[in-house]
């Protein structure tokens, strides 16, 4: 299989997971053409045997969580160093605001509470709600993608849900 092949099938997929982590369009966009740089690049070494969806899922994984975790490093740099524009009382840094494509405007409040206390969750615990709440992954698929056995991810998604409702009822 081609890479243009394996794009045309998989970028919807890659895409939505990765806007499922970011919850911002741009930053999506963003994973999503780093996938399939690092698909290009590794695509000689791939197991043929190994599914082509739970290998992208796993890159898709750990491209989204590097992508945060650099982009908090990067917010908290840039509050370190200043965070007005000089002579100015307008923010130097763009903060981002909740922007998650087909939601209605009365229901982004309550779905942005969630996503963020969703974003508080461990990353195996978010990875796991994830991959099986919002994608419908089964509990079995969810398990290949994340090298886990089926009880330790039926255990996170356990941990996930009540972390999850602890979080949202503060």
């Amino acid at each position: 299989m081609n890479l243009e092949a394996i794009y045309r099938e998989h970028k919807d997929r890659v895409f939505n997971l990765a806007l499922n982590y970011t919850q911002q369009v741009q930053d999506a966009e963003e994973i999503t053409q780093d996938v399939f740089v690092a698909v290009y690049q590794g695509l000689a070494d791939f197991n043929h045997e190994a599914k082509m969806s739970t290998w992208l899922y796993r890159i898709t994984i750990n491209k989204s969580l590097d992508f945060i975790k650099a982009k908090k490093a990067k917010k908290r740099f840039a509050f370190i160093t200043s965070i007005f524009k000089e002579n100015s009382t307008e923010l130097l840094h763009d903060y981002g605001h909740f922007n998650h494509p087909g939601v209605l405007l009365e229901q982004k409040e309550n779905l942005a509470k969630i996503f963020n206390a969703l974003n508080e969750l461990t990353d195996n615990q978010k990875t796991a709600l994830i991959l099986s709440k919002i994608e419908g992954r089964l509990q079995k698929e969810v398990a290949e993608i994340m090298d886990l056995s089926p009880k330790a991810v039926e255990s996170l998604i356990t941990r996930a849900k009540e972390n999850l409702k602890n979080k949202l009822n503060k």
